[in-house]
């Protein structure tokens, strides 16, 4: 039972999209299985390379930040005239570009900046 507090709380209208409990539930069953799934594959160990079980969690992990977008954050092409989807994929270009850009940056200083590599002379000439 809502009291007139909550009424006014979610009377607005704002223009803004907002999720239907079916696109809830979905979200949420969406989000549980691919939570479940990688948590299986760690526990249980079925693959047995560790770098193909975390390319693999990476992907659910990708998934389950698509399901979450769209299923409670409501980000879609028609919310504000697209403007928060471009928004996000920019933010997401972003975030791609420090993280892989901070990857190469410590794989290349743990190359060339080791103990020890001086003295082989086997310094990489990657730039």
């Amino acid at each position: 039972m809502s009291s007139p507090a909550d009424t006014d709380l979610h009377a607005h209208d704002d223009g803004q999209t907002h999720g239907t409990r079916k696109s809830y539930l979905i979200g949420f069953a969406l989000s549980a299985i691919l939570t479940i799934i990688p948590f299986w594959l760690v526990m249980a160990r079925p693959v047995a390379d560790a770098n193909v079980t975390a390319a693999i969690v990476i992907v659910f992990a990708v998934a389950q930040i698509l399901v979450h977008t769209i299923c409670f954050l409501h980000v879609n092409t028609t919310s504000e005239g697209g403007w928060t989807l471009l928004a996000y994929v920019f933010t997401g270009v972003l975030l791609v570009i420090t993280i892989a850009g901070s990857l190469w940056i410590m794989y290349h200083l743990n190359t060339n900046m080791m103990p020890g590599m001086m003295d082989t002379g086997q310094a990489s000439t990657t730039p």
